[in-house]
Parts: C-alpha cells; sequence; structure tokens
C-alpha cells in the first residue's frame, strides 16, 4: 500500500498541470453540490470554489512555509502553472468571444462613466481606510488604494513605487477582500439593481472591476452575462495601473502635505 501511495504520489507530481486540472475539478463538482444541497442555488458554486481554493493556497502556505500557496507542495506544483499568467490571460482573452459588440455600443456614455468613475471610487475607498488605520505616508497609502481597485493594481503601484513588501502584501489582501465580497454579493443584489440584461452587466463590471469577482458573481446570476461584466473589468485593472502609481499618486502626495 505504502509502495501503491508513493508511486502514484510521483506520477501525479510528474504530470502536475493533469494533476492539477483534475484536482479544480474534483472542487468544483464538490462546491456546485453544495451550493444546490445547502444553498439551493443561492451561493454560486463558483463562489464556494473560489472559497475553497483561497482556503486551501493558506493552508499550503502555512504548511511549508512558501509563498505560492498550495503550489510549494511538490504534488501540487502544476496549479502554479494552471494559475500562471499564460493561462489566466487566455481565459480573460476567450472570455471575450462571448460577447457582442452591439451591447457594448448600446451601453453608451453610461459604459464610460462607469469605468471612469469605478477606479477613482475604489481607490478613495481604500486610501481613506487606510489613512484611518494610522498610515500617512503617501507611498503606503496609494499602494493600499490601488489594492482597493484590484489585487492586481496594488501589487503594480507598490513596486513602481517602492513600497514596502508589507504594504504590498496588505494591497493584495485588500484587493481579496473586495474580489470575495463583490462574488458573494452579486447574487443577492441583482434583482434589485436590475442586473439581467447585458448593458447592466457592462456598467456593473465597470464599477466593481475586480475580474474575478465580477465573473463569478455574474455567473451565479447569468452566465450568459459574464463576458459583459468581464470585459470592462479587464479594462478597469488596465486604467488603474496607469492612474494609481501616477495621478493619485501625485494627488495623494499633495493631500499629505
Amino acid at each position: 500500500m505504502d509502495n501503491f501511495l508513493e508511486i502514484s504520489g510521483q506520477v501525479f507530481a510528474k504530470n502536475g498541470l493533469i494533476t492539477a486540472f483534475t484536482l479544480v475539478g474534483l472542487i468544483i463538482c464538490l462546491s456546485y453540490y453544495l451550493s444546490n444541497r445547502f444553498t439551493k442555488g443561492r451561493l454560486h458554486g463558483s463562489a464556494i470554489a473560489i472559497s475553497i481554493g483561497l482556503l486551501l493556497a493558506y493552508l499550503g502556505g502555512v504548511k511549508t512555509g512558501g509563498q505560492k500557496g498550495l503550489a510549494d507542495i511538490p504534488l501540487f506544483a502544476g496549479i502554479g502553472l494552471m494559475g500562471g499568467s499564460m493561462l489566466i490571460n487566455l481565459a480573460i482573452v476567450s472570455t471575450a468571444f462571448g460577447a457582442g459588440l452591439d451591447e457594448f455600443r448600446k451601453s453608451g456614455l453610461a459604459g464610460i462613466l462607469s469605468l471612469s468613475l469605478g477606479v477613482p471610487i475604489s481607490f478613495v475607498v481604500g486610501a481613506l481606510i487606510a489613512f484611518s488605520f494610522g498610515y500617512s505616508d503617501p507611498v503606503d497609502i496609494t499602494t493600499i488604494g490601488a489594492g482597493a481597485v484590484t489585487y492586481i493594481v496594488g501589487p503594480v503601484t507598490g513596486i513602481a513605487l517602492g513600497a514596502n513588501s508589507e504594504i504590498i502584501t496588505l494591497s493584495i489582501a485588500a484587493g481579496l477582500v473586495k474580489a470575495i465580497l463583490v462574488m458573494l454579493s452579486t447574487p443577492l443584489i441583482a434583482p434589485y439593481i436590475g442586473l439581467n440584461n447585458p448593458q447592466t452587466a457592462i456598467i456593473f463590471g465597470g464599477m466593481m472591476g475586480t475580474n474575478s469577482g465580477v465573473a463569478a458573481g455574474l455567473g451565479a446570476v447569468d452566465p450568459k452575462l459574464v463576458p459583459y461584466g468581464a470585459m470592462p473589468a479587464t479594462f478597469y485593472t488596465g486604467l488603474g495601473c496607469l492612474v494609481a502609481p501616477s495621478v493619485f499618486f501625485l494627488i495623494v502626495k499633495w493631500l499629505m502635505l
């Protein structure tokens, strides 16, 4: 039995990417079962799956003391490749093929305004929270505020401004909290804000911005809406990476004089 487990472990480790897809598939099956069995679909399976993924990443990091979560365990090293930038970018690009350009045109000025307002509002909320917790360095406030935009904008801004690793970690945590809140709350608020058509999905994605949270939340409402929310959310991240370490930092620096 011991030899069987040892040989199996070696096989799984040598075929890391296949192991990663298998593990993710099992988690998704379990998540959708839990969703249907215990929440009657009110809490979407994708939301549960992401929560389980975050928990496993935490447990993997605690066990190994590493920085890549579950991917630091040799048996699950393929998760690092599966969750890497190559496949993430492929998934983002492929999402766009499910959207119709006519729907984007119909959103018109509202879609543009949602994107223009979403980034500053998220940044201001994050910056105010950072200030309320006693941070006074413009670099720290800007980095944490950028994290509230998305957990990608946070570290990009922190590295650009020379923030220390602790502040960058806080910015990532702020973005993750936002993504989870958006993911879990979207199905609950959708009936009250008319989130049931491509136009409102575009506006919602532009306001919220967190790609993973918006995609998971809209998936719980209607999978057909996911491309419409994900596309402006992707532009949201790009816009945040441009303005947070430049325009927003200069404004924060001026205010803190």
